[in-house]
């Protein structure tokens, strides 16, 4: 029995791995040592809970385009840039409450799959240079929106510059409109330093579920398969250049969502 239990538990971790082990093990010292160096543990595990339903979604984005064999995030800043724009005009048409969240979702749902379309494109023109070409983009993006946040005719007063009336500032607050609505959905409190962002996790396992859907579909099928093996697809009938452009655009819209 016991050395059956042994080997049973040398698989357990060969399976799981001992980076994540490490990981595991590490976050854990790091909940022992809190309390003596004046960290509440209690606090620390809710600041834990509310960024896992942050960025939950933006780690959901990057399955697609890994599933599809053409790379981890190449999605992610087109995503995050077509959110932005959600999420501004959100605030442009003055919408506040849920109205304001799912606004910012409806609005930048359609950037997000036109962004996603030209970058899955232009990702297919330039196969096997991906990680350069999507170096560029992301640099490129960053520095054209930084000059179009300035230009774009946005007049909330709460977004752009008092002085001069124009170009959003560098930081903008959504106090008034729909700051922190999915951590306050059906909120639990315990004391008064835990919380459990529980409308956050029921989004995050929302979107979860609902990637788990697409890729159990017969589009998510055909593009693990790329990703898998791209002659034995491409002997099927699968088009790989679709089925790129497909993760990209799905990687797309979970990082817009991800980033609201």
């Amino acid at each position: 029995m016991t050395e059956e239990f042994k080997k049973k538990a040398v698989d357990a971790v060969r399976d799981f791995g001992w980076p994540r082990i490490i990981i595991f093990l590490f976050v854990l010292l790091l909940f022992i040592v809190a309390p003596f160096v004046g960290v509440r543990v209690d606090t620390s595990i809710s600041d834990v809970l509310i960024r896992f339903g942050q960025n939950g979604v933006m780690v959901l984005a990057l399955v697609p385009m890994m599933q599809a064999g053409a790379g981890l995030n190449f999605g992610l800043p087109v995503g995050i840039i077509a959110g932005l724009l959600g999420a501004t005009l959100s605030v442009q048409f003055g919408l506040t409450g849920w109205i304001g969240f799912t606004g910012a979702i409806g609005l930048c749902l359609p950037f997000a799959i036109v962004f996603g379309l030209l970058y899955g494109m232009l990702l297919n023109k330039v196969k096997g240079e991906e990680m350069t070409i999507a170096m560029y983009v992301g640099f490129s993006i960053v520095t054209f929106m930084s000059i179009l946040w300035i230009v774009l005719p946005y007049t909330n007063p709460t977004m752009v510059w008092g002085y001069s009336g124009t170009g959003l500032r560098t930081t903008i607050t959504l106090d008034g409109y729909w700051t922190k609505i999915l951590n306050d959905f059906l909120v639990i409190r315990i004391g008064s330093n835990f919380t459990l962002p529980t409308g956050a996790i029921l989004f995050f396992a929302l979107a979860a579920f609902a990637m788990w859907l697409f890729m159990h579909s017969r589009t998510g099928t055909a593009l693990t398969a790329v990703g898998s093996n791209p002659d034995f697809a491409r002997a099927s009938g699968v088009s790989a250049d679709r089925m790129r452009i497909a993760s990209v655009v799905v990687s797309s819209v979970y990082g817009a969502l991800g980033i609201l």
